[in-house]
């Protein structure tokens, strides 16, 4: 692999220099880091306890927000998550202009995570959402750097793949993905084995850990009630004939607006069994296996339709609860009462209250308009191009748009499409857009060498 190119980074240097600017005028716009009932509070709770949760979220961003504890302030967890996306922003760049893009190329590919209100967002947030993407550029920029990584770099790859398993569960895959693609690039048996032991140690102690709390050895206790709920939008009993104990998860009338709302939805079947939802995860997976299994077509059909949301020029509310974030908002969000809630505060940080904006920051901020067809659309194109520059021998573009592919299709698979979990497969398909431009015009620059000759 031919060294980094180390000239022409003004336009870059510019842009993130306006981001950081953008991300400061954020910090000052609000007067805390948003919260969100329960998520973030589940987060900080499970750092301050460091017991893994029985139900979606695996530890490994509470382990972040355990670092922090000690500083007990969500405006530094903020703050850290801001640098967080500014660093994503500079890998993609610096493994672009690696693989010879110009500079101009390489900046435009960093400009949704510089400047996409939704990503910058979510940096403000007490979510893992961040923290998973920086993880994941981090570990494809360490295997790509170099045509065949050393040792120490497929062991850096994997601690980074297995962190950010364990920060959404839905990143898992990619630890296979990148095996894949070292024995497939023939990296070197010492290189696929320190990948694959520094990847799986992690995941089976924290699954270890799992079972000793909650005896499953597991990442979560929540797939088989997600898959359950993925199938409720299509699930008809009299194609399946689930056994007696099934039958009880079968539709029963209700009806919510998204694949997703059946997880809450009080009148949905899972909810009205005895006990907690996720002691009936065992169940639900039984049951949402056999379905998919008498119903692949109108599995695969939900699937597609759910994914197909992601490229709308105007953004669809999905559920209909939820509104994109394209835009920041002005105003007041107090938060609920819940005794979560309060202790949480007493023990993570003493301050934390409901975001509010202030002025005259936050009216710069409503004035700032990211266009829609820089975001949903956008995401297809650059999907498109990755893939199509992907084809072929020894493609650049292959693992990172393979990455985005899972990153983007596995939670629609698994639960639902949610805009917020689209996003960490927007920088990797960004990158791999740029990589497969790239390659399809030194192809066909090639072509036209050979056919001057």
């Amino acid at each position: 692999m031919k060294r980094v190119v180390t000239e022409g980074h003004c336009l870059f240097a510019a842009m993130i220099a306006g981001a950081a600017v953008l991300r400061v005028v954020v910090m000052a716009a609000y007067g805390t880091a948003q919260l969100y009932w329960y998520d973030s509070f589940t987060y900080l709770d499970t750092a301050v306890h460091l017991k893994p949760g029985g139900a979606f979220h695996p530890a490994g961003y509470s382990f972040f927000l355990r670092l922090l504890w000690p500083f007990h302030s969500v405006e530094l967890v903020a703050g850290l998550q801001h640098a967080m996306g500014l660093g994503t922003a500079v890998m993609i760049y610096a493994l672009l202009r690696r693989h010879r893009l110009p500079a101009w190329g390489a900046t435009l590919a960093t400009l949704p995570v510089l400047f996409d209100p939704a990503f910058v967002r979510l940096e403000h947030a007490v979510l893992s959402d961040t923290q998973l993407i920086f993880l994941v550029v981090a570990a494809l920029t360490v295997v790509m750097w170099r045509a065949k990584p050393p040792v120490r770099a497929a062991v850096a790859a994997g601690a980074l793949l297995a962190l950010a398993g364990l920060t959404r569960t839905a990143a898992v895959p990619l630890l296979g993905l990148v095996l894949l693609y070292l024995v497939v690039r023939r990296a070197g048996v010492r290189q696929v084995a320190a990948l694959a032991l520094a990847g799986m140690l992690p995941l089976a102690a924290y699954a270890g850990w799992y079972q000793a709390h909650h005896g499953r050895f597991a990442l979560s206790g929540s797939d088989g009630v997600a898959l359950w709920a993925r199938t409720m939008t299509f699930a008809d009993c009299a194609v399946i004939r689930p056994p007696a104990d099934e039958a009880k998860l079968c539709p029963n009338g209700t009806v919510v607006d998204a694949a997703s709302e059946y997880v809450w939805a009080p009148g949905a079947s899972l909810n009205l069994l005895p006990g907690d939802r996720f002691s009936h995860n065992d169940l639900a997976r039984r049951f949402a296996l056999r379905a998919i299994a008498a119903q692949p077509v109108d599995y695969l059909r939900e699937v597609a339709h759910d994914a197909s949301l992601a490229f709308a020029v105007t953004p669809v509310r999905h559920p209909a609860r939820v509104s994109p974030a394209l835009s920041f908002p002005v105003g007041s969000w107090p938060l609920p009462s819940f005794p979560l809630i309060e202790t949480v505060r007493g023990e993570y940080d003493p301050a934390i209250r409901g975001m509010s904006s202030v002025e005259p920051y936050a009216s710069l901020l409503g004035a700032y308009r990211y266009p829609g067809l820089l975001h949903g659309p956008l995401f297809g194109v650059a999907l498109l191009l990755g893939g199509i520059g992907a084809i072929g021998r020894r493609r650049a573009a292959l693992l990172p748009w393979a990455a985005a592919a899972l990153l983007f299709l596995g939670p629609i698979a698994a639960l639902d499409f949610d805009h917020r979990y689209v996003l960490p497969a927007v920088p990797v398909a960004c990158a791999a857009a740029a990589l497969g431009i790239r390659s399809l015009a030194a192809a066909g620059l090639r072509r036209l060498r050979s056919a001057a000759v």
